[in-house]
């Protein structure tokens, strides 16, 4: 179907796009609702599409395209600030060549052919799900409940007891997630499968992020140092307004924005997380243009990843749905 092209896609007027997208109701799974047109806009790119929902979450159509991913080579340039920053930290830990080191941790360049998606705006934890505070299966866990009464004491915004529990501070509320530990890569995509869904491969991914960007992060080659950041919140001290990398994107999809988490994709049908690196270079103190690489890059892949165990990151693995239309 040719509408399903993004050049078409953008060219086309309001009223062709809200029947285009009606249609797509048939081939979808029982529940989706049509939500209406919205349009989404973030460095300097912008896309009216639709927006749908399932069971209470939301969902965009996003067109396909063909596009050059992965990263080789500058294409705008460093700024000073930027420039300083990267050698300060390549200096400090004895890295000779500033770009091999960030190209060792780029996916390759190379072309692809993306179809046409509906693709959840927002991520859902994998290894942690939510429970009640007074839930009756955790009355006797004498440790929960001594943890729980030292975080309503304190400032934490969260706290974690590793692969058991933890607890995030929202306003005066608290919330309580318990960890899920009996579940694999494999069993995790079968689900998904069954439910009418899948995953998003590796490219996908890196063009739902970047759009097929050529440059290091979806705005320019240089960092953005007005961002608000999640263990950097000194670079906006005192602002009360979301974390810029949370927030929708061109297509209108929410990414973690924290290189602690990693988006689960499939790379040859295999396992393959995305978009983090675990917290490896931020807790090796490499300040935020280094240590926001692995979350701010369009196509950072964790020089790790090949020897990531599935149970070893599901603490901090999210996911996703698509369709592909």
């Amino acid at each position: 179907m040719e509408t399903l092209n993004r050049s078409v896609w953008n060219g086309l007027p309001s009223q062709e796009k809200e029947i285009a997208l009606k249609m797509l109701l048939e081939k979808l799974p029982e529940g989706f609702e049509y939500q209406g047109l919205e349009t989404f806009e973030r460095y300097g790119s912008r896309i009216e599409t639709g927006v749908f929902e399932y069971e209470g979450y939301k969902f965009v159509y996003v067109p396909g395209d063909k596009v050059t991913l992965g990263w080789e080579r500058w294409e705008q340039g460093l700024d000073a600030a930027t420039a300083e920053d990267f050698q300060e930290t390549m200096n400090e830990y004895g890295v000779e060549d500033r770009d091999t080191f960030i190209r060792d941790q780029m996916s390759p360049v190379r072309e692809a052919q993306i179809g046409a998606l509906l693709v959840e705006c927002e991520t859902h934890s994998l290894g942690w799900y939510e429970v009640e505070l007074d839930d009756e299966d955790l009355a006797e866990d004498e440790d929960f409940h001594e943890e729980l009464e030292k975080f309503k004491l304190s400032t934490y915004s969260e706290y974690e007891r590793h692969q058991n529990f933890r607890f995030v501070r929202e306003g005066e509320a608290i919330i309580a997630y318990l960890f899920n530990d009996e579940l694999d890569s494999e069993i995790v995509a079968e689900q998904i499968e069954q439910s009418g869904f899948s995953l998003p491969t590796e490219d996908e991914w890196e063009y739902l992020y970047g759009g097929g960007c050529r440059t290091l992060y979806p705005w320019g080659d240089s960092f953005d140092y007005g961002m608000k950041l999640r263990h950097f919140e000194e670079l906006a001290e005192g602002e009360n307004r979301p974390y810029d990398l949370e927030l929708p994107n061109a297509f209108g999809i929410c990414f973690s924005g924290d290189p602690y988490q990693y988006e689960m994709t499939l790379k040859d049908e295999e396992f393959f997380p995305k978009g983090g690196d675990g917290g490896s270079l931020v807790c090796g103190g490499t300040g935020p243009v280094v240590g926001y690489l692995p979350a701010a890059a369009v196509y950072y892949r964790d020089p790790n990843v090949f020897e990531l165990d599935f149970e070893d990151i599901i603490g901090n693995l999210r996911f996703r749905r698509i369709i592909r239309l």
